[in-house]
């Protein structure tokens, strides 16, 4: 029987967008960083990682990659949703693919934000950009819903143990006995707090996907798993606490132990751009080379057939339910789903902090 997209009539994938050349890396720095009051020379500075790869960010060909592999899913299971792609930060914009969807006739549309896990910068700041973008087409704007957090979504997982155990099978006598650095992207610990104010936090979930992982992995190797979670890509002023340990201290710190192999595994993104490219792939990897530990970094879950499958067996729940139908939502771990709507006060940059910025999928605290 062919599935029912209704009542959407467009699946936005919504990301966070990068420069697609050399001229591209400051002005795109600049949207990045608005309001922040971020240095120019800070800009250059950050820059050069860009530059080591002629200024492209591998994000944008990974989204297109994305969207080419959801539609598909979804034209193999026979079901009529357009997939159409917008960015916060680069072409194209998100108010523009909105604008163009207007104009071509969809009415709602649901939005996949390229963040598996709930905070401020994963998932609030996606909220108030929609926002943003549906204040600007005003009553040409189309009604938007937001696929929940999908980091406990059942394809996720296989597709990160897929990755860790392809990675892992590379190294001196395989995975056996080698360590896994989970990593994602730091947060200040302020966002932290106020991400676990409504519910599990940012490295809450993060520790679920471990725990979830590492009973994977024994499952299929049949030993003992030891694992850890550290961070990369802090940023900002370096008296403001962000979450640690730094992937480079713990690796020293794993060599430090005894620990001679290590799997670097990078569950906090879900495609190989630059926090990937350059923070694990060029200084991660340096530093395991200089303190005599072979490592192997794992891929993201990207395209994998696993992970796309599970975000439209996502839609497809999310759909049933607002044509008032009653479907399980199926995860993984302890945390279990969280809501379509976004509790009020949840994720805000720092606990108690009301900012007035509208947000969209929950209540406008």
């Amino acid at each position: 029987m062919t599935e029912n997209a209704l009542p959407y009539d467009a699946l936005l994938l919504c990301s966070f967008g990068g420069p697609n050349a050399t001229d591209d890396v400051i002005p795109f720095l600049r949207n990045v960083t608005h309001g922040k009051g971020i240095p120019e020379d800070r800009l250059a500075e950050v820059g050069e990682h860009y530059h080591r790869f002629d200024g492209k960010s591998p994000i944008n060909e990974q989204n297109l990659a994305l969207v080419a592999a959801l539609q598909r899913e979804l034209k193999n299971r026979g079901i009529a949703l357009p997939v159409v792609w917008g960015n916060r930060n680069w072409h194209p914009y998100t108010v523009d693919t909105l604008r163009d969807s207007s104009a071509f006739g969809a009415k709602r549309v649901l939005t996949l934000v390229t963040s598996a896990y709930a905070s401020y910068s994963g998932s609030r700041q996606y909220r108030e950009h929609l926002a943003s973008a549906v204040a600007s087409l005003g009553e040409d704007a189309p009604h938007i819903d937001i696929l929940r957090p999908f980091f406990n979504e059942p394809g996720f997982i296989a597709a990160n143990l897929a990755a860790i155990t392809e990675a892992g099978a590379t190294l001196p006598g395989g995975i056996a006995g080698a360590h896994i650095v989970y990593v994602t992207h730091s947060i200040p610990d302020a966002m932290q707090d106020a991400s676990a104010v409504t519910g599990p936090g940012y490295r809450e979930q993060h520790e679920d996907v471990r725990v979830v992982l590492d009973a994977a992995l024994r499952e299929l190797t049949g030993g003992e798993v030891a694992s850890s979670l550290s961070y990369c890509s802090r940023s900002g002023n370096p008296n403001t606490p962000w979450l640690e340990p730094d992937v480079n201290d713990h690796i020293e710190a794993l060599a430090a132990a005894g620990v001679t192999k290590i799997v670097i595994a990078p569950i906090g993104f879900i495609s190989d751009h630059m926090e990937v490219a350059f923070d694990l792939d060029v200084e991660a990897m340096e530093t395991a080379t200089e303190h005599g530990i072979a490592a192997a970094r794992a891929g993201t879950v990207g395209v994998r057939t696993e992970f796309v499958a599970g975000l439209v067996d996502m839609i497809m729940e999310r759909a049933a339910r607002e044509r008032g139908e009653d479907p399980s939502a199926v995860t993984t771990g302890a945390l279990g789903a969280f809501p379509d709507e976004a509790p009020a006060g949840s994720c805000r940059m720092r606990h108690g902090e009301v900012t007035g910025i509208p947000v969209l999928a929950g209540p406008h605290d």
